[in-house]
C-alpha cells in the first residue's frame, strides 16, 4: 500500500502539471479533484472498506495540486513590455545565464530591471533574450544596457511536420520576450551569484586551455563531452552525431557525468559503498561547477547519481521512487521542466532504462565479453537508446539505423577521451599563462587529439553509410504514450517471467 500510495502522490502531480501545461485550466478544476479526493477518503474512513479508494483519493488530490502549481507558474509577460512589441526599446538589466555564443550571434540572457522611455527609466520586472553580434563583450552578472527591437517568441517547423513550442521553452528559464538586431553594452559588474560566476570563470578558462593544446572539432569535442560546451563542434558535424544518435555525447548529458562518477568509483574501490558513493557526489558537485553551474547540469548530475546509487545497492526499486521524488522536486520548483524542457525528458527518462532495464539487457547478453565493459556498454546503451526512442520519434523524427553500433563504437573510448582532455586542458591552462610550456602540453594532448579524433571519424563514418537514417512522419502524443505503454507493459512481463521474486 505504501509504494501504491507513494506512486499515487508522483503520478497525480506530474499529470496535473502535464495536462495544466496544454489545457487552460484553473484552480475551480484542480478545486473539483481536490474534493473529489476528500471524498473518496471520507468513504474509506466511515465505510472502512475499499482500500483503493485511499490511492484514488491520493491521485485525485495530487493531480489537483500539480494543475494548480501549474497555473500559478503560468506567465503572461509585462504590461509596459507589451505596449512595446515590434518597436524598438532600450532595456536595463543583469545578464542571468553564461552567453550562448554561436556563429550567428551571441544570445545574452537577461533579467530585465527597467525600460528606458527618452529620458525616464521605467521598472519593469521580465526576462528578455537578446540577440546580439557575435563575440559581444558581456559577461553573466554584468549590468548592461541592450538596444533592439522587442518581439514574442514564436514557434517554429522543427521539420518533418513538428512544431516545436519555442516561447515555452524559453519560459521555462523566465524569458518572455526576444530583443534582435541588438546591441548590448555593460554598465557595471559583479551582481550576479559569485558561485555561479566563479564556475563560469573555471569553464573558460578550461576551454581556453583546451584551445591551446587541440586542433578543431577535436578540441569543441572534448569541451562538450566533458563540460557540455553548447558551441562544442559545429553545426555540420553536430548534425553527423545526431544523425547516428550520438549526440548525447556532445552536450551535457547523465552519460557524461555518469562516466565521472564510475571513474572516481573505481578510484574508491578501496572503500566502504558510502564513502564511495559520497566521494562521487563530491566529485559530480565540482563537474556541474565545472559546466557552469547549469540547470541542465544539475538534472543530469543528479539522475546519473540514481544510476549509480541502484547499481551500488542493488536496490532498483529504491532508486526508482528516488527518481520520482527527484522529478516532482524539480517540477515543483518549476514546473515548465516538465513539458517543455527536453534535456529533462531525455536525462529522466535515460535513468530510467539504466535502473530499470540494464539488468534485465545484461541477463540476455551473457555471450558478450566483459572485457573493457562491453557487456555494461551494450547494455546500457540498449537500454538508453530503447527507453529515450519514442520520445525522441515524437520530438524530431530522426529513426538511426545504426544507432547501436556506431554508440557501441563511439562510447568504449569516451571514458579514456575524458580524462585525456582533463589532462590536456589542465597542460594548455598552464601553457596559457606559462608559454614555453606549449612544448611539453601538445604532446601530453597527444593521446587527447587520438582518441577524440576517433570518435569524430566513427560518427562520420556510420552517417555516411546508406540509410544511415530515416525520417518518420509526425505523429500525436497519444502513440508515444501507447509505445510506453507497451514498452513497460514488456517488461514487467519479463521481470515476472525471468525473476518471479521481484514485485
Amino acid at each position: 500500500m505504501n509504494a501504491a500510495v507513494f506512486w499515487a502522490t508522483i503520478g497525480g502531480f506530474l499529470s496535473g502539471v502535464f495536462i495544466r501545461s496544454f489545457a487552460l485550466l484553473s484552480w475551480p478544476f484542480a478545486a473539483f479533484f481536490v474534493l473529489l479526493g476528500i471524498v473518496c477518503a471520507l468513504y474509506f474512513y466511515f465505510e472502512h472498506q475499499g482500500r483503493s479508494l485511499i490511492i484514488i483519493s491520493v491521485a485525485c488530490i495530487a493531480l489537483g495540486a500539480g494543475v494548480l502549481r501549474m497555473d500559478l507558474g503560468t506567465r503572461s509577460g509585462d504590461t509596459l513590455l507589451n505596449a512595446y512589441i515590434d518597436k524598438k526599446v532600450t532595456v536595463e538589466g543583469v545578464v542571468s545565464a553564461e552567453l550562448d555564443e554561436r556563429e550567428t550571434g551571441t544570445r545574452v540572457s537577461i533579467r530585465v530591471r527597467s525600460i528606458v522611455v527618452g529620458s525616464t527609466t521605467i521598472p519593469v520586472a521580465s526576462g528578455i533574450l537578446v540577440i546580439a553580434p557575435p563575440h559581444t563583450d558581456v559577461a553573466y552578472g554584468d549590468v548592461v544596457r541592450a538596444s533592439g527591437t522587442l518581439r514574442v517568441p514564436e514557434a517554429f517547423d522543427a521539420g518533418a511536420g513538428r512544431t516545436f513550442n519555442y516561447p515555452q521553452y524559453l519560459a521555462k528559464d523566465g524569458i518572455m520576450y526576444q530583443l534582435v538586431f541588438a546591441q548590448v553594452n555593460s554598465l557595471g559588474m559583479n551582481e550576479g551569484n559569485p558561485v555561479q560566476a566563479a564556475a563560469i570563470n573555471v569553464k573558460h578558462a578550461y576551454l581556453t586551455g583546451l584551445g591551446e593544446v587541440l586542433s578543431e572539432p577535436e578540441a569543441g569535442l572534448a569541451g562538450g563531452i566533458t563540460v557540455g560546451d553548447k558551441r562544442s563542434i559545429g553545426s555540420e558535424l553536430s548534425a553527423e552525431f545526431q544523425k547516428v544518435s550520438l549526440i548525447h555525447m556532445v552536450v551535457l548529458s547523465g552519460y557524461n557525468i555518469t562516466v565521472v562518477i564510475n571513474t572516481a568509483a573505481r578510484l574508491l574501490a578501496w572503500a566502504p559503498r558510502s564513502i564511495q558513493f559520497g566521494g562521487s557526489g563530491l566529485v559530480v558537485i565540482f563537474f556541474i561547477l565545472m559546466a557552469g553551474g547549469a540547470a541542465s547540469a544539475v538534472r543530469a548530475g543528479a539522475m546519473a547519481l540514481l544510476a549509480m546509487y541502484a547499481r551500488v545497492s542493488g536496490r532498483m526499486f529504491v532508486a526508482m521512487r528516488a527518481l520520482g521524488f527527484i522529478a516532482v522536486i524539480m517540477v515543483l520548483w518549476n514546473p515548465f521542466t516538465l513539458a517543455f524542457d527536453p534535456s529533462f525528458q531525455l536525462s529522466a527518462l535515460a535513468t530510467v532504462g539504466l535502473v530499470m532495464f540494464t539488468p534485465l539487457c545484461s541477463e540476455y547478453l551473457q555471450w558478450v565479453s566483459e572485457r573493457f565493459g562491453l557487456r555494461e556498454i551494450l547494455a546500457s546503451t540498449i537500454s538508453t537508446q530503447l527507453v529515450v526512442l519514442p520520445l525522441l520519434l515524437y520530438q524530431n523524427g530522426n529513426f538511426s539505423i545504426v544507432a547501436l553500433p556506431a554508440n557501441l563504437f563511439a562510447l568504449i573510448p569516451v571514458p579514456l577521451a575524458m580524462l585525456a582532455s582533463f589532462i590536456a586542458a589542465v597542460c594548455g591552462m598552464i601553457a596559457h599563462v606559462f608559454p614555453i610550456v606549449s612544448i611539453v602540453a601538445i604532446p601530453v594532448a597527444f593521446p587527447a587529439y587520438v582518441l577524440l579524433a576517433y570518435i569524430i571519424h566513427t560518427a562520420q563514418l556510420f552517417a555516411s553509410l546508406p540509410f544511415a537514417s530515416v525520417s518518420v512522419p509526425a505523429f500525436g502524443i497519444a502513440w508515444m504514450f501507447v509505445a510506453y505503454a507497451t514498452l513497460f507493459g514488456g517488461l514487467m512481463h519479463l521481470q515476472k517471467r525471468k525473476r518471479p521474486d521481484i514485485v
